[in-house]
């Protein structure tokens, strides 16, 4: 199993502070597997609601929990909802931290529950597939064959360690149809299976678009609350991400709907039917899945404090706006050879006043596009201890000369990296 070393530093830390802990996220994405990391699963104070002996031990939830001395782990918590305000009072009961560490698939259930009754008491960590950094960790250093899997296959564990890309296909077909025929209603959200799933392929046209609901609705023949309604569940279950706009005080119309974009790659290659690497680079929406797929990795390594995306109905457009101790930097993602600046980017800088503008590209170099505006390989948004060589070339003293930049620049590198650091190959 690949390792996940900084995710567990997060949970530790966590829990050395909260009394409580939320691990949230889609089933399958490894909560399990973490907080086995924590608590062996032969431990009394493990307790897995979907194994009917360990359920059954918690239809007397009051004496079962009062008796125990430690971290406990209740696995898929969000099945029995009114375990949370026990949970409160047990937690009430000391300032200790590390009392509890909760798992539920991502669901309204779970997010009201956690954001009420446990208020103040708890933190929430939400997991996903494997990302860039824990894929590339696990190779020794990026390599270009790992991130096309990551890519094609998604990051779901199961999905993306399959012996093959056909049996990665199947386990994700099963995937989508659990989530619309299992997940979902067990989530307390009534959505027919098939109206749900029929959408959900729609949305894969809408991958890194503006959202609009009236074409699909009218397709759909339901209304647009509606429409909103299915988006807004895979939204709170964390498969889809709607990237908000930014609104900036300027004389111009500014968009005001939001971006749409899938969180797991190998999810939007299943619905769209792409097989293969072959089959992806080859398909139309090869260009707008990758952008996607970039974006999602640099959101889950740089972790800015809030992130956007901008766009007026001139035409002018920034794909990824964060912010980051006080910092604007911009992102934009192209899958090409050799990005340029445009004159959409040239608006973006002067009417966002960003301190930075990366144009993110699948590329080997790093190199100065403009003043403040450079074209950024995907892998070298790394953590620098993934990779060797660089990590060689600092203790030798002689990183500086690797990385020629301004020094505002590097500043804003370490801010927006928060220790994963943007680096440069000597072209």
């Amino acid at each position: 199993m690949i390792s996940r070393a900084a995710l567990e530093l997060s949970i530790q830390k966590a829990l050395n502070r909260s009394r409580g802990v939320v691990l949230s996220g889609p089933r399958q994405s490894g909560k399990s597997t973490l907080a086995q990391r924590f608590l062996s699963r032969q431990s009394p104070n493990y307790f897995d609601l979907e194994y009917p002996p360990h359920a059954l031990r918690l239809e007397q939830p009051v004496q079962t929990l009062e008796a125990l001395e430690g971290l406990v782990v209740i696995d898929e918590v969000q099945l029995k909802p009114g375990l949370f305000p026990l949970l409160r009072v047990l937690m009430d009961r000391t300032d200790r931290p590390g009392q509890f560490l909760l798992l539920g698939s991502a669901s309204p259930i779970l997010l009201s529950q956690a954001g009420e009754s446990l208020l103040g008491r708890v933190e929430t960590i939400d997991v996903g597939g494997f990302d860039l950094s824990e894929v590339s960790a696990d190779q020794g250093g990026y390599t270009n064959e790992a991130a096309a899997r990551l890519w094609l296959r998604g990051g779901f564990p199961r999905a993306y360690l399959a012996a093959n890309d056909e049996d990665s296909m199947v386990w994700r077909g099963h995937a989508v149809a659990s989530h619309v025929r299992l997940d979902i209603p067990q989530f307390g959200i009534n959505i027919a299976a098939p109206a749900m799933l029929r959408f959900w392929t729609m949305l894969a046209h809408y991958h890194g678009q503006i959202w609009s609901a009236a074409p699909t609705a009218q397709s759909m023949g339901v209304s647009e609350p509606t429409i909103r309604r299915y988006l807004d569940t895979l939204t709170q279950t964390l498969m889809i991400r709607q990237l908000q706009p930014w609104h900036e005080n300027l004389g111009k119309r500014q968009v005001k709907a939001p971006k749409i974009y899938f969180r797991d790659t190998g999810l939007l290659h299943f619905l769209m039917g792409i097989q293969s690497l072959p089959h992806l680079l080859a398909h139309p929406q090869s260009g707008a899945s990758w952008e996607g797929f970039a974006l999602e990795q640099v959101l889950r390594i740089a972790q800015p404090d809030q992130a956007y995306f901008w766009a007026t109905h001139q035409g002018a457009e920034l794909d990824l706006l964060m912010f980051k101790n006080g910092l604007r930097v911009g992102v934009e993602f192209k899958r090409a050879d050799v990005p340029r600046v445009t004159t959409s980017m040239r608006i973006a800088m002067q009417d966002l006043k960003l301190d930075a503008l990366y144009v993110v590209y699948p590329g080997l170099h790093r190199y100065k596009l403009a003043d403040k505006v450079e074209a950024v390989p995907l892998w070298a948004m790394l953590p620098m201890s993934i990779d060797a060589g660089a990590n060689s070339v600092l203790q030798q003293g002689r990183f500086a000369d690797r990385v020629k930049r301004p020094v505002s620049i590097e500043a804003i590198d370490q801010a927006i990296a928060a220790g994963a650091v943007i680096r440069s190959k000597k072209a």
